[in-house]
Parts: structure tokens; sequence; C-alpha cells
């Protein structure tokens, strides 16, 4: 069962290709902004915003650890498969989880590093220059193991 607001994370991790992503991405100066702590969980929930020539932007884009298993998988091994052969590989795996564009990164939980590896990894996905890309990062409090 899934908690009451929370998204059934298993399904619906549909890749998407970066070149279909808005043009603005990989063309401005780019922030994402967490809703939570980057340190509450496998899911953390942002926004990215751009600053192009004619007016500012907003796309959702959420991080993902895949390898999270307890109470339950978040992604099926297929998913964990595609976002780790990425990471290898030196790139980070673009999906579409329900309404929202999701950054799907190998392990549990995320750190400040790993945040930024991942969208240093989208930046280059796009075609922007990383150094265009900002983090906005809130701490949050670590969840523990029950």
């Amino acid at each position: 069962m899934t908690p009451q607001g929370e998204q059934d994370d298993q399904h619906g991790l549909d890749p998407v290709d970066p070149f279909d992503l808005p043009e603005w991405l990989g063309t401005g100066e780019v922030t994402w902004h967490p809703e939570s702590g980057v340190r509450t969980g496998h899911l953390v929930r942002g926004r990215l915003t751009g600053e192009p020539a004619h007016g500012s932007e907003e796309l959702a884009c959420d991080l993902l650890a895949v390898d999270e298993a307890w109470p339950a998988p978040v992604a099926d091994e297929a998913a964990r498969r595609r976002a780790h052969q990425a990471w290898r590989h030196g790139q980070v795996d673009v999906v579409r989880r329900g309404e929202r564009l999701t950054l799907a990164v190998p392990g549990t939980s995320f750190t400040a590093d790993r945040v930024l590896d991942a969208l240093e990894r989208l930046a280059r996905s796009v075609g922007a220059d990383p150094e265009r890309y900002a983090a906005h990062l809130r701490i949050g409090t670590e969840r523990r193991s029950r």
C-alpha cells in the first residue's frame, strides 16, 4: 500500500529523450529548486527554473534514487538497469514519472554531491554548459530505516 499523497514509484518510469525537453534547458541559466531537503529519502520533488531571453520558465523535475527497496522497490529491474547503465557512461536516465520529469539515479538516497552530479549530467544531455546550471539545496533530515 502506498502512503497517502505518494505515487507508487515502481510504475510509470517512461524514458524521455532529452532532445524532446524544452529548448530553454539548453540555452539559458537553469536552477533546480527542491520542495524538501535532499536527505529526506529516495524521492526529492523539485522544479527547474530558467531565465531565457523571453521571460522565465518552469518545469517539474524530481530526483529518484532507484535502488530503494523498503518497504517495496521503487523501480522495477529494467528501470534500475537503465539508470545504472546511464550513470556508468556519465549520463543520467531521464524519465517521466506520471506527469513529472524525473532523473533516475543509482542509490537509495541523495547527497549534495549526488544532486550536483545528476544536474550536471542533465545539462550535458540537453547540450548545455553545466556552468549554467545551479542547485538551490535544502538540507532536510535523514530518514532512518525502520
